[in-house]
């Protein structure tokens, strides 16, 4: 199976040194689509291409990348990528690491292509990190493996008050029992012979966007028969079937986390039944839908709609900000 994967050819790469972070002028209307997986956010940005006849569509998730993986990650047909162009979707093998720096690069490639072309667009996405690294062109530090692994066996305690050495500021920043921040941070510091707090702006700084931003709000309730519903669509349309494709493939550690894979695999290998299985993946889908929110939630220039049962009751609001080109 390795080598279905290793000798397919690949059309397009996450290759960091497309682009580079400058900014460049947008001549053509763009708005973001966000909010918790199964909220609609698809159907909406659909609704909104087919009423902008030109409008091209930019996934901003990270699992939608890998190849292979298409039901449970809920990414689009066949048939909704013919009527409307996609990108960043299925761009990578799930043997691939897909980093947040390497997806920022090369989606801000596609949006800089596009404004070229002077080509509407729509960026959709539940990943709350990517699509603050599109919006804003964050400047992501780069990672230093050998720097992390000798830091991962420092205790919390130890990690915090060198950091605070290095970095008073972001020390200041962090809190202290967050151990995956303090370890990245001094990874960054350390590796780079740069103090992290100096990257501009961080994940908690909101500056003007440069696009209008809505976000989808469905009630929890009405989220959680969603999230259920999809899923168990998503195995009556054959996840099991593309699980199996997957069993013996070496899952990089972004791909492994895919929600649903993860327990599905688990019952191929006789660790559950079928039906704990599912239960097991509902549960982390809807536990993970409760972070995408409190995460939005965070973002005061997001524009909420309540939308219930049909998403496209926001199609109107959105298209308001979303005028044809000039």
């Amino acid at each position: 199976m390795l080598a279905q994967w290793a000798t397919r050819q690949v059309v397009h790469t996450l290759d960091p040194t497309l682009i580079t972070l400058e900014e460049r002028p947008q001549r053509c209307p763009r708005v973001v689509i966000v909010g918790p997986t199964a909220s609609g956010k698809s159907a909406l940005s659909l609704a909104v291409a087919r009423e902008r006849p030109g409008t091209e569509i930019v996934s901003i998730d990270s699992m939608q990348v890998y190849r292979g993986m298409d039901l449970g990650t809920a990414s689009p047909s066949t048939e909704e990528r013919s009527a409307v162009v996609h990108h960043m979707v299925d761009v990578l093998d799930p043997t691939d690491e897909c980093t947040v720096g390497a997806f920022q690069r090369q989606a801000l490639g596609v949006l800089d292509d596009l404004d070229r072309r002077a080509v509407p667009s729509v960026l959709v996405g539940g990943t709350g990190l990517y699509v603050k690294a599109v919006v804003d062109r964050l400047e992501i530090p780069g990672r230093f493996p050998a720097v992390r692994d000798d830091l991962d066996a420092v205790s919390t305690d130890e990690l915090q008050r060198r950091l605070h050495e290095a970095d008073p500021t972001a020390a200041a920043r962090i809190d202290p029992a967050n151990r995956r921040r303090l370890l990245r941070a001094l990874e960054v510091t350390v590796g780079s012979g740069r103090p992290f707090s100096s990257y501009g702006a961080g994940i908690d700084d909101y500056p003007p966007a440069p696009f209008p931003l809505f976000g989808l709000r469905v009630p929890r309730p009405v989220l959680d028969r969603r999230i259920d519903a999809r899923f168990r669509a998503q195995l009556d349309a054959g996840l099991l079937d593309e699980v199996d494709a997957l069993a013996d493939v070496p899952l990089s550690r972004t791909a492994a986390r895919a929600l649903g894979y993860q327990e599905l695999l688990a019952h191929r290998r006789g660790e559950c039944s079928l039906d704990e299985a599912i239960d097991q993946a509902v549960r982390r889908i809807r536990r993970f839908a409760r972070r995408q929110e409190r995460w939005f939630r965070r973002d005061p220039r997001i524009q909420w709609i309540d939308v219930t049962d049909n998403p496209l009751a926001a199609l109107d609001a959105v298209l308001s900000d979303f005028p044809s080109c000039s």
